[in-house]
């Protein structure tokens, strides 16, 4: 830019230049004046605005308002911003400045909207790394020491039962006895442990009895509804895990329960892996939308396959084709069991047992599959090998 463009003040008129530079001189004889060009009077603020200073540190930044302003949105380069000039359009319009929207996808002139990617539904990380953790601490103490597993399934068996009667109450207002449970729980399984079938049974019905009895304690109202929750979940989560203490008591017990908790995961990986690749036809829509008819097959080609391979290399007297046997009824009962507790958590409301597993919920939400497949694996084990 240079000074002509402004028009020229009169000597010494507001002029407020640098310091040390002279006004320019007055125009000649005869000349138009600048009201006479149009421009501001004399005195006008507009007309002695300050002229930067050539070659001076102001020489290389362009004035306010003009293109290369950073006020305006522009680089001194020449680039401009989404703000375009008053008068025009959007970005630039005289009643306020609008941001310019980008083409969404799937919009006329925006990019084609991207496929949509299958995703798993919680965190596969920290599933992998809880179930390996989980594995470890199985492993140890089935071969190692197997009485110690007991104390995992009792461990089990009282963090699944304060899950269950909390969400009970939280939901339902339904008040389960859980010291009651826990100490019947207990007794529950190691006496199944330690006497067999008749144990477990005898333990189920002290436990039954012990709710009845401590429930007493509180006002008639609701005794009928908590006695029954109370007597349903020492049935669910105790009474069946005792059927893992009823495999181990046997000689090669450390290898029944170890294929039972394989055929198990395993109907549940293949249960996943085809779903999430194959499923388009659902299996319960009702009851849990996520599950497939493709994935119920992919259980029952894992589950047969790998109980094949057990009941030939890992169980005394097992067979092959018994092994095919026990894992269609595995692949089947841990679906129904998985089935059977999200009707729970339907009910309940609720997506998750607990949290107490990161990727996979809470101890209830990994022994819905467990627990109803326990009794259905000890029975063949007992009709195949004709020990118990």
């Amino acid at each position: 830019m240079n000074d002509s463009s402004w028009g020229a003040p009169s000597p010494g008129a507001g002029f407020s230049g640098p310091p040390g530079r002279a006004p320019a001189p007055a125009p000649p004889a005869g000349a138009p004046t600048p009201a006479a060009q149009g421009s501001a009077p004399v005195g006008d603020p507009a007309a002695t605005r300050p002229m930067p200073v050539v070659g001076g540190p102001a020489a290389d930044r362009p004035l306010p308002g003009e293109p290369g302003d950073p006020e305006n949105g522009e680089d001194a380069v020449g680039g401009s911003s989404s703000r375009g000039a008053p008068g025009d359009g959007p970005g630039g319009t005289d009643g306020g400045q609008q941001p310019v929207e980008p083409a969404h996808s799937g919009m006329p002139g925006g990019p084609p909207p991207a496929k949509g990617k299958k995703r798993a539904g919680r965190d596969l990380r920290a599933a992998i790394g809880v179930g390996l953790g989980l594995g470890a601490v199985i492993i140890a103490s089935l071969f190692f020491y197997k009485h110690l597993f007991v104390g995992v399934v009792v461990l089990a068996v009282a963090v699944g039962l304060w899950e269950l009667t909390s969400r009970l109450s939280e939901r339902k207002g339904v008040r389960a006895p859980l010291a009651t449970l826990v100490a019947g729980g207990t007794g529950m399984v190691v006496a199944g442990y330690v006497w067999g079938a008749a144990g477990a049974w005898l333990g189920m019905a002290l436990t039954a009895l012990g709710v009845l009895l401590q429930r007493m304690t509180r006002s008639p109202q609701d005794y009928l509804r908590d006695v029954s929750a109370g007597i349903f979940a020492a049935f669910y989560v105790p009474f069946l895990a005792t059927f893992v203490a009823l495999m181990l008591a046997a000689d090669d017990g450390s290898w029944r329960v170890l294929t039972f908790l394989v055929l198990t995961v395993v109907s549940d990986t293949g249960a996943y892996a085809v779903g999430w690749r194959f499923g388009k036809h659902k299996l319960a829509p009702r009851i849990s939308p996520g599950k497939t008819r493709e994935g119920l097959l992919g259980a029952v080609s894992f589950a047969m396959a790998a109980g094949a391979l057990c009941m030939e290399f890992a169980v005394d007297g097992g067979a092959w084709w018994q092994g095919l046997i026990l894992g269609f009824a595995v692949a089947v009962s841990a679906t129904l069991g998985d089935l059977g507790e999200s009707m729970i958590k339907r009910d309940l409301g609720i997506k998750d047992m607990g949290t107490l597993l990161p990727g996979h919920g809470g101890i209830m939400d990994r022994l819905d599959s467990l627990l109803p497949t326990a009794p259905v694996t000890w029975l063949l084990f007992v009709l195949f090998t004709g020990t118990a």
